[in-house]
């Protein structure tokens, strides 16, 4: 069974600039622009916002 696209996987990479990426599926309904959440960067030792990119 193929996975749907209005799911799709996205890489989420920190903005502390330490490469460190976290990778989840996001609803292209819901969310139509760009994710951006907050979350832990071990390399930076501290929670930095995660943008999406493409």
């Amino acid at each position: 069974m193929a996975r749907n696209e209005l799911r799709p996987l996205v890489k989420l990479r920190s903005t502390a600039g330490t490469g460190y990426v976290y990778v989840t599926r996001r609803n292209r309904r819901n969310d139509p622009d760009r994710l951006v959440l907050r979350k832990f960067d071990p390399q930076a030792r501290r929670h930095v916002d995660f943008r999406e990119e493409r």
